[in-house]
């Protein structure tokens, strides 16, 4: 286990992850209030879920006194299930950033599927939850109202994912090579840097490019094109984050876009602003 705690400006946050998972990615700065306390944790789940969970997440906060603060982050190609107050949510895949007003004193638990991991669970097209969630009652037995009642009541990350691990164990699905290719495919996409188009995705894998299209929409809830557009811009806030100096016609022309405009333009469609606007980063020059 990795911990560690750090003073941001007049902000206390502490952090402990499972080394094999490592920080996260897509998380876009924000300023934290003076006095905030925050606490993030990442578990990895039992390996007989290794198939649909991709990982346990952990979020805590404490802004009594303090205004609401919020929280963004670029969108993944996976379902969310979290666990919070007032009500416990499946999410879909957002095609825009996630973001989250926090305030007061709480927490969240998050079980992030693996790409094509929750079809099984929700037993139809993952594209229908895009841009929505719906109640975990939906999805779950009743089972799942006792498992969020140990959650809540609980701030031990150890507990809660024991207590996650225990529920889903007891509902393993059946195999789907499909769950599999899914997956497969969308870590393809992200270790793959060279492949910056679905017929590039097509061409390293030798599916076709339709087939390709139903499989995304129906296990993992976007298209390919969209998977690989996001991971772009994963990559490109990573290099924003480093803090060396970048090469921005250069980082475009390695990422798949037509000029450093059109880089520039998709990060502000995806984060709402560009990047000469994004807090400690010299601006590019167009």
């Amino acid at each position: 286990m990795i911990g560690k705690t750090r003073q941001e400006p007049a902000a206390e946050t502490a952090e402990s992850f499972d080394p094999a998972l490592g920080q996260p990615r897509g998380v876009l700065r924000q300023s934290p209030p003076a006095g905030a306390r925050f606490r993030h944790a990442r578990r990895t789940a039992d390996p007989e879920l290794a198939s649909w969970v991709d990982h346990y997440w952990m979020v805590y906060w404490d802004l009594r006194g303090l205004e609401p603060h919020t929280v963004e982050t670029l969108p993944h190609p996976n379902v969310h299930v979290v666990f919070e107050k007032p009500e416990s949510m499946a999410w879909g895949i957002s095609t825009s950033k996630f973001s989250r007003a926090l305030e007061g004193k709480s927490h969240a638990f998050g079980i992030k599927f693996t790409p094509g991991g929750f079809f099984p669970f929700l037993g139809s097209s993952v594209s229908s939850l895009a841009n929505r969630s719906v109640p975990v009652c939906k999805v779950f037995d009743s089972a799942v109202n006792a498992l969020e009642r140990t959650i809540l009541s609980t701030e031990d990350a150890d507990e809660m994912t024991a207590a996650a691990n225990a529920f889903l164990l007891r509902r393993i699905p059946k195999p789907d090579e499909k769950v599999d290719q899914a997956r497969e495919l969308v870590a393809c996409i992200l270790n793959e840097r060279t492949i910056l188009t679905v017929e590039d995705l097509s061409a390293q894998t030798g599916i076709n490019v339709r087939s390709l299209q139903r499989l995304f929409s129906q296990y993992v809830g976007v298209s390919p094109k969209w998977v690989i557009r996001r991971y772009r811009q994963h990559e490109l806030l990573e290099q924003m984050h480093s803090g060396q100096r970048l090469d921005w016609a250069q980082l475009a022309v390695d990422l798949g876009y037509f000029d450093q405009a059109h880089l520039i333009n998709d990060f502000k469609s995806i984060a709402g602003y560009t990047p000469a606007e994004y807090p400690g980063l010299e601006p590019p020059r167009v």
